[in-house]
């Protein structure tokens, strides 16, 4: 019955680590009617004790990582890990930067990438469906 309920309403925390901000654009036009996230039943929610996927986009430096893993340890397990946007999966153009701790994989297990600078809402969405795919299968 749990596994039921995780698949047809998964609760999201979004974090945002640093960046230009222009995935964090995408991900809420992806909330708007025009491409309706709400009608696979996924809800954005602030508190990790209630979340079961986490989308993280943006950079992840030194001050952030701490608070970073502190989100994912409180997220209740089964858990999903989305790292949307070329600085999530890859760095992108912050490549090089002295005070990173590297792309979202070398900080937390990462479920699901979603390229692109900034993504789509068209590619957030195939991530989600993945995201909910997988989290039906970790139970």
């Amino acid at each position: 019955m749990k596994s039921y309920s995780r698949k047809k309403s998964p609760w999201i925390i979004h974090f945002s680590c640093s960046g230009c901000n222009g995935c964090t654009i995408e991900e809420l036009a992806s909330l708007t009617p025009r491409f309706d996230i709400e009608r696979f039943g996924a809800q954005f929610r602030g508190s990790p004790r209630h979340a079961d996927i986490l989308l993280v986009d943006g950079v992840v430096n030194k001050k952030v990582s701490k608070r970073l893993k502190r989100i994912y340890n409180q997220m209740a397990k089964p858990r999903v890990v989305m790292a949307v946007g070329a600085c999530a999966t890859g760095l992108g153009v912050f490549r090089g930067n002295y005070g990173l701790e590297g792309p979202l994989d070398k900080v937390l297990p990462v479920d699901v990438f979603v390229s692109g600078c900034p993504p789509r809402p068209e590619s957030i969405i195939d991530g989600l469906l993945k995201a909910i795919k997988i989290l039906g299968e970790k139970d």
